[in-house]
């Protein structure tokens, strides 16, 4: 057995059930955790052991942790959690000759709402009296499904994603049918088909009943190209629901890319969203890494451009744009990408901001070569993308206008 040093004070068992109550918290935030898991990670820190705050963290995510996409949760739950109030900077503070200056209050982290819900989750009260009720006029409130729909995907609460998914599988899909060359059967008249005529004219008794055919209809193709990088993987979770659902009227090939590209279109056709969104996240080993547009771009030009392009495919291009090495590379990867689709569809998380320029070398060379340039970051955005791969007019700014208001 090992002899800790430095043993931490268990107080009849406290770092243990803080550590079960730690696994509770995850498991209600999302990462699946069962019992076997936790013994596991009680026998990790017995054995062992830590010294300081990194190797508990280490501890903790080696034997919990078994996804990439789930260390970014991960990492709220443990800072929020194991954390001391701040002493450490109220100590500064005191020690600092200069208060610091009253700094500007960021946004929360992404899953950082989710894992507070969880963390935070009181027992039920005691029974209480109940309170005389009072009627409210609820004419001029705003109801939950608007707040839910205008709300950021990354500070929703596990229960408003599952709300949010919910309401992606019940959203209005775009309506773009286009006549296409092909000729089906058709009963309301058009084109002569000769050969059913003929074969109908061989049947005994009768006129000759005439066969006809008409124009095929069928929506455009869709061709995500879809960052996980840990910048946008909290954005892509949801993305990919509504892609898994957009699949359901049309062909929707997918490709997922941080440090590298890959290929989850037979993943998404999984009739379960959770279960397709389980294989894209065993298939995609740099899920929640690095980012490489230009090369992801360029690869996909190289090997699937001519395999998923045709019939006037429509191209979503889901990423941040910011990207710091290659930018020639991804410019001309974005030239090449944009002659050989019917158009391209840029969206991005980071049109949320009311300040956002297009000042990133990475923004500046995707920008000349989209058609459409829009934010994705809650269902009202998702309504949006639906509208403008209807046809309808584009109602943002033209991509152009972004690089010239920043140059």
């Amino acid at each position: 057995m090992t002899d800790l040093s430095n043993p931490a004070p268990t107080g009849g068992g406290a770092l243990a059930a803080n550590i079960v109550h730690f696994a509770r918290a995850l498991r209600e935030a999302g990462v699946p955790i069962g019992p076997g898991a936790v013994l596991d990670a009680l026998a990790a820190v017995e054995a062992a052991g830590f010294g300081d705050r990194a190797d508990f963290y280490a501890t903790l995510h080696a034997v919990l942790v078994k996804k990439h996409e789930h260390s970014l949760l991960f990492d709220q739950a443990f800072e929020i959690f194991w954390r001391r109030k701040g002493l450490l900077e109220k100590m500064i503070a005191m020690m600092s000759p200069k208060a610091p200056a009253q700094a500007k209050p960021k946004p929360a982290a992404a899953g950082s709402a989710r894992v507070a819900d969880a963390l935070m989750k009181s027992k039920p009260a005691l029974e209480q009296p109940a309170a005389p009720s009072i009627d409210l006029d609820a004419r001029f409130t705003v109801s939950d499904r608007e707040i839910l729909r205008a709300k950021d995907f990354a500070q929703m609460s596990a229960a408003e994603i599952e709300s949010a998914r919910k309401l992606i599988r019940a959203m209005v899909m775009p309506d773009d049918r286009r006549r296409l060359r092909r000729l089906q059967p058709s009963g309301a008249g058009g084109r002569i088909d000769p050969r059913r005529s003929f074969r109908r004219s061989l049947q005994p008794g009768g006129p000759i009943a005439m066969a006809f055919r008409a124009p095929l209809e069928r929506p455009p193709p869709i061709v995500a190209l879809c960052d996980i990088s840990g910048s946008m993987s909290e954005y892509t979770r949801l993305f990919l629901h509504f892609l898994h659902a957009l699949g359901e009227t049309r062909r929707v090939s997918t490709f997922l890319f941080g440090t590298r590209l890959t290929n989850v279109t037979r993943a998404m056709r999984a009739r379960d969203p959770d279960e397709a969104l389980g294989q894209c996240s065993k298939l995609a080993a740099d899920w929640s890494g690095g980012t490489r547009i230009g090369e992801a771009v360029m690869r996909f030009n190289r090997d699937w451009a001519r395999r998923v392009l045709g019939q006037g495919a429509i191209v979503i291009l889901f990423t941040d744009g910011l990207e710091r090495e290659g930018v020639d590379e991804l410019g001309r990867a974005m030239e090449r990408l944009r002659k050989s689709s019917r158009r391209v569809i840029w969206v991005n998380p980071l049109l949320r901001f009311d300040g956002f320029s297009a000042r990133a070398g990475g923004v500046r060379a995707i920008l000349p070569h989209v058609d459409a340039f829009r934010p994705i970051h809650n269902l009202a955005s998702m309504a949006d993308l639906c509208a403008t791969l209807s046809g309808g007019r584009e109602n943002g700014k033209d991509p152009k206008t972004w690089l010239a208001a920043s140059a």
